[in-house]
């Protein structure tokens, strides 16, 4: 999912900011944004670099929830993992299955707060600016939480962008969720690093690794 709105902003009783944006609409234009589509060679160069210190170096099975148009699970994918993606918009996860075409990956249509993945579990849970836009962020660490294997971790990638009406979800905001839910936690800012979003950026972006018992 991306990180800018077109759609309606509201705040939840604990102060978390969400939004509802039509994703459907957005699904044709989404690569453009040089973080999502990862066509410059620096920037796909960049986050590939990243997600590598993120994932564990075995071959793990990648959950890639808001999945948009796969570029994330390309990467993982291209370093030998096996990923599943959910994407609530069909447009996106076309998308995504066209980008992953041969690899070893499925997408499937669903909510990223409660993906369709059964009894299947895993290795890993990433998670790119989603956790910011759900109503009930807690909820949602629980429930990805219960979906990783003993000694999985969770990824997730958000930030808090705009000065004028800010959107987004503090990084002390997530450690504090994740305290009773993981025995490791650490934090990577991404503010400092333009390669990842083709620009300089200002605002609070980073990266939360969290390994549960």
């Amino acid at each position: 999912m991306t990180n800018e709105s077109d759609g309606t902003t509201s705040v939840s009783s604990d102060g978390t900011t969400s939004v509802s944006v039509d994703w459907d609409a957005q699904a044709a234009s989404f690569d453009d944004e040089p973080d999502h589509g990862l066509r410059d060679p620096e920037v796909r160069r960049a986050w590939g670099d990243r997600l590598r210190g993120w994932l564990p170096e075995r071959t793990s099975d990648v959950l890639d929830l808001g999945c948009g148009t796969g570029s994330l699970s390309l990467l993982a994918a291209e370093q030998g993992h096996r990923v599943t993606g959910v994407d609530l918009s069909p447009p996106m996860v076309d998308l995504a299955r066209a980008k992953l075409a041969g690899r070893d990956a499925v997408f499937l249509v669903g909510d990223a707060a409660a993906p369709p993945v059964g009894e299947q579990r895993f290795d890993v849970v990433l998670v790119r600016h989603v956790l910011w836009a759900l109503p009930d962020p807690g909820r949602g660490l629980r429930h990805w939480r219960e979906l990783l294997r003993p000694g999985g971790r969770l990824v997730l990638i958000e930030g808090v962008w705009g000065t004028v009406a800010p959107v987004g979800i503090a990084a002390d905001r997530i450690t504090a969720l994740l305290a009773p839910l993981a025995s490791h936690v650490r934090v990577e800012s991404l503010s400092g690093d333009a390669l990842l979003w083709g620009k300089a950026v200002e605002d609070e972006r980073y990266a939360v690794v969290a390994v549960v018992g």
